[in-house]
Parts: C-alpha cells; sequence; structure tokens
C-alpha cells in the first residue's frame, strides 16, 4: 500500500477545546472562528443536565502565530467567562483518511465491463473486461461513492459504439479513475486536471500503476490553460462548481462532442445543472441516478 504523505509531511494543527455556559456559547464560538478563521463545532449538553454547558471544539494553523492566537483566545474567555474558563489545546496530526475503510474496498464490478480493485487487492480480468487500480491516497474516487459509480458507467457507454472519443479531459480528476479508465478503454490523449497538490500526486501514481502513463498525462493546471476541445469532457464535482465552471467546460467540448457531469443531488441541484448547461447550448442525452445522486450527459 503506498505511503500518501511520500511527497509531504502530514499537516499539524492545534485542536482547542472549550467547555462554557450555553448563554456564552454563542459569543465565544464566534470569536474562536474569527481568530482561527476556521469553522466551530458546538456540543450542547443534554437536556436535564446539572451543569448547561456547551462544549466549543476549533482547531488552529500551526505557524508562527499559534501562540498569539491561543493568547487571544485565552484571554477573550478568561473576559468572558471569568478567571479559570476550561479551555484545552492539543496537537492534531493529519492522517491517511482512507485507512479505516481501506481494510473494507474490495475488488468491485461497477458497469458491464468495469471493475475496480485496490493495488493491495488480487483480481483476475476476464474477457473484454477492464480492471482500475486505485490507491487513494488522500484524494476522492474509488467507486465507493455513488457520483463516482454513475460516471464510469457514463465512461462506459461513451466508449461503446463506433465512434468512441478520441481525446478526454478529466476535471477534478482525483484519483484520476475516471481519466484511467477512459484510457483503458481505449482513447489515445487523457488530460487530469485537479487544484489539490495531494490529489496531483495520487492520480500520477495511480496512472503509472495502471500502465497509462504514455496515454494520460496529470496536472494542477488551470482549466483555463486549456486550448484544443476535448471528444468527451468529465467532471465528478459538485453542483456549485460545476454551475460556476460551464461556460469553461462547454467551450472545452468539440463539436459533436460529449460532456459527463457527476457530483449532483437529484433534485433542485440536477435541475439546476440541466438549466444551465441546456441554456449553454447542449443536448441532455440521459440523467441516471443512484440513491439521491444523478449524474449527466449532454452532447455538443
Amino acid at each position: 500500500m503506498n505511503d500518501p504523505f511520500n511527497h509531504r509531511q502530514p499537516r499539524r494543527w492545534l485542536k482547542c477545546t472549550m467547555e462554557i455556559d450555553e448563554e456564552l456559547a454563542d459569543l465565544a464560538a464566534a470569536y474562536v472562528a474569527e481568530v482561527t478563521g476556521k469553522g466551530v463545532e458546538q456540543s450542547m449538553a443534554p437536556p436535564g443536565s446539572a451543569s448547561p454547558v456547551t462544549t466549543i471544539t476549533g482547531y488552529l494553523d500551526r505557524d508562527e502565530q499559534t501562540p498569539v492566537v491561543q493568547e487571544k483566545i485565552r484571554d477573550f474567555l478568561t473576559r468572558l467567562a471569568g478567571p479559570e474558563p476550561l479551555l484545552h489545546f492539543a496537537e492534531i496530526v493529519e492522517e491517511d483518511w482512507g485507512l479505516n475503510w481501506k481494510k473494507h474496498f474490495k475488488p468491485m464490478r461497477l458497469g458491464r465491463r468495469i471493475i475496480v480493485k485496490p493495488t493491495w487487492e488480487a483480481c483476475q480480468a476476464g474477457q473484454d473486461e477492464i480492471v482500475i487500480e486505485i490507491d487513494p491516497g488522500l484524494a476522492f474516487g474509488t467507486g465507493l461513492h455513488a457520483s463516482t459509480r454513475l460516471a464510469l458507467q457514463l465512461i462506459e457507454a461513451a466508449f461503446t459504439g463506433c465512434k468512441t472519443p478520441r481525446s478526454v479531459l478529466d476535471v477534478g480528476t482525483g484519483t484520476g479513475i475516471l481519466g484511467i479508465a477512459a484510457a483503458l478503454f481505449g482513447a489515445p490523449k487523457v488530460v487530469g486536471l485537479d487544484n489539490d497538490p495531494d490529489a496531483v500526486v495520487c492520480a500520477a501514481a495511480n496512472v503509472a500503476q495502471n500502465r497509462v502513463s504514455q496515454t494520460m498525462s496529470v496536472s494542477g493546471a488551470a482549466l483555463s490553460d486549456q486550448r484544443s476541445p476535448f471528444d468527451l469532457v468529465v467532471a465528478n464535482i459538485t453542483s456549485d462548481v460545476l454551475t460556476g465552471l460551464a461556460p469553461q467546460l462547454v467551450s472545452l467540448v468539440a463539436p459533436a462532442g460529449r460532456l459527463i457531469l457527476a457530483g449532483i443531488l437529484a433534485g433542485d441541484q440536477g435541475q439546476g445543472i440541466v438549466r444551465t448547461f441546456t441554456g449553454l447550448g447542449l443536448t441532455l442525452l440521459a440523467s441516471p441516478l443512484d440513491g439521491e445522486w444523478q449524474a449527466f450527459l449532454f452532447a455538443a
């Protein structure tokens, strides 16, 4: 199994925990959020508790300003709640988010021809099947999530028929799983983009693991840097990001090309995606569902 931190040191934070009277909790939480620049968590005492206190949890970056921020929180809390507030700081070290579930990540069939398996599990492909080997590291995309499954199934459909995509753009590539699928299906050119440096490292490793490095490139380049249109553009992100990127995504779909979008909740999000992309001149071809998630296939 690959070490997800072999390209950098794990990040560190300082966890700040305080217990304060529930009447003062909102003020304290707002102050911690302001000085840390991060969200906070408030946990109220159960109804009927003898001591009605709220636990507030926040996180501080570990840098030269950390002692200053700690002292600000101590001073504010003392002025707000008295001389001896219950306040605790503890260092938190980033961990491989996948460790707890990797033992449950087994080879699985997604679609008619696609099998996804972790790099540490053995699997024999049948006739006409492709096997995608994935080590998620710190990135998203294993096939366990419905949005990834839907996108993979639409990619498989795009490569079924007489005219298959010759060039593919995978936006927000994550582990690289969607672009790797396109490369294994026979696309001669696949470009994977992600603005997360961890994802770029992870996807590049998975590209090499699947022996498609001659076909698929991965980088942190901006979407706006792409000039040539692609026969197939795939983006499995979130609805709001897809909507914001809509004009750029549409401009990168070649004439008679296809656009696959995933990461969208059925209902209002899905309806908004259809309005946005048909409003930019695309035609909706398919919109499969998997539970509460929906994906879309558009044609230019």
